[in-house]
């Protein structure tokens, strides 16, 4: 299997040239160079969740070094529960796919914990520089995943004033290998001296950069797995019916993690990408033209990209596999929905997840009705205690790993918007390791 750019112009690479380069050069994002097809027959509910995604996944790897290292990759990246529950009642028809059992309380720890697997193999003598950007929570993430590894150091950089209390304190408790960055701007900001660093060869090859933000294939391949695994989980729930999905959007790694699991042959239903008020998916999908807009900060922060990378992706899988609906709702919305579920049902959303059940109250009744729904459940509401608690009258217990991390200590640098700070800091991480 080789892996080609979005926007072409560059040679196929390998997998393992993928994952260490993390973006293409100029610009464009890898992708497989022809979408694997699996035989629905070869996959049945039930099967555990580590042994299913190295069968998944396992065509990418084809001809790979990190081929003969794949099941243990995925034995040490799915450690943690990932349970179908009927959050609103078992007469219901939606499922919420929790996400949020692993050690920062948000789904991203699965493609951190992957991809970090990979760089212990593919790192060499020296360590990788892993730089990520951030908009809650890839960082903490990619930060507890990188945290005593010698494969790698990790540069995480976070929009000042855009995370939660609990994700900044999340961003910035790490050990010496891990340097969290406030930046004065928002996430695009972020985003933006991420791939500037990326495109400028002397200082990508200088500090041996990587990415671990989505737009490494290698934090989306894991995600491609688990929702294949949950669509036959599913559709054993609903008699071989095709589940609906629904997937809150931020980047679109996610979106697009499921597309491709749908294009690879797992029983996927219709696609609804849910939003926040950054309606640029919004206007593509009734307009057809794909215009990025300034990010506007929400309740659901980790979801306030204005020009979504993983956007390039989702284009190059053509109309057909990229068909979705898109669902916006704003931030009274999301208060209404996390008080009436937990009014009607106890059960509690996170920000993000409230979009995706706002989303699923949404559709039409004979639609809604026909089919299971999977709601994807994103992050631990505990990590939103300050939104969501005086939503529903009570105080929320943290999870054992995310109470543990009230006791760490935290650091943290601060930086303007701009490409030349951030290769002084990472000139500065250097001198200092």
């Amino acid at each position: 299997m080789m892996f080609v750019s979005t926007r072409g112009g560059t040679p196929p690479v390998t997998l393992s040239q993928a994952l260490r380069l993390g973006a293409a050069p100029g610009g464009g994002l890898f992708m497989p160079s022809e979408i694997p097809r699996h035989e629905s027959t070869r996959f049945a509910a039930g099967r555990p969740l580590a042994q299913f995604a190295a069968d998944w996944l396992r065509p990418f790897f084809d001809g790979d070094p990190l081929a003969a290292d794949l099941d243990a990759i995925c034995a040490e990246a799915f450690t943690f529960p990932v349970p179908l529950v009927a959050a609103l009642g078992g007469d219901s028809s939606l499922r919420a796919l929790e996400l949020f059992h692993g050690p920062t309380g948000a789904f991203k720890d699965f493609g951190a914990r992957f991809l970090l697997a990979c760089f212990d193999r593919l790192a060499g003598d020296e360590p990788l520089t892993v730089l990520a950007a951030t908009s809650g929570d890839t960082g903490g993430a990619v930060g507890c995943a990188a945290e005593g590894r010698r494969s790698a150091r990790a540069v995480i950089l976070y929009p000042k004033d855009r995370v939660s209390p609990f994700q900044e304190r999340q961003l910035t408790c790490w050990g010496d290998n891990v340097a969290a960055v406030e930046v004065d701007g928002d996430f695009d900001a972020c985003q933006a001296m991420v791939k500037a660093a990326f495109a400028d060869p002397r200082l990508s090859a200088s500090h041996r950069l990587t990415s671990a933000n989505s737009i490494n294939l290698g934090r989306l391949l894991p995600q491609v797995a688990y929702c294949a695994h949950a669509a036959f989980e599913a559709a054993a729930l609903n008699t071989g019916n095709r589940p609906g999905f629904i997937i809150p959007s931020g980047n679109l790694g996610h979106g697009f993690a499921l597309l491709l699991a749908r294009a690879m042959g797992a029983p996927v239903g219709p696609v609804v990408l849910a939003t926040n008020a950054n309606r640029t998916l919004l206007d593509w999908c009734q307009t057809g033209r794909y215009q990025p807009r300034p990010s506007v900060a929400t309740l659901a922060n980790a979801m306030d990209v204005g020009n979504p990378s993983n956007f390039e992706r989702v284009a190059a899988l053509g109309d057909g596999a990229a068909e979705v609906a898109v669902e916006l709702a704003h931030d009274e919305a999301i208060r209404h929905r996390i008080a009436a579920d937990y009014r009607d049902s106890g059960y509690v959303w996170c920000p993000h997840s409230a979009i995706a059940a706002e989303a699923w109250r949404r559709l039409a009744g004979p639609a809604r009705d026909e089919r299971l729904w999977v709601a994807a459940a994103t992050a631990h509401p505990f990590k939103f205690a300050e939104i969501v608690e005086p939503l529903i009258g009570r105080a929320l217990e943290p999870s054992s790993a995310l109470a543990a991390i009230a006791g760490r200590p935290t650091a943290r640098q601060r930086i303007a918007p701009h490409l030349a700070d951030l290769a002084a800091l990472l000139e500065q991480q250097r001198v200092a390791a």
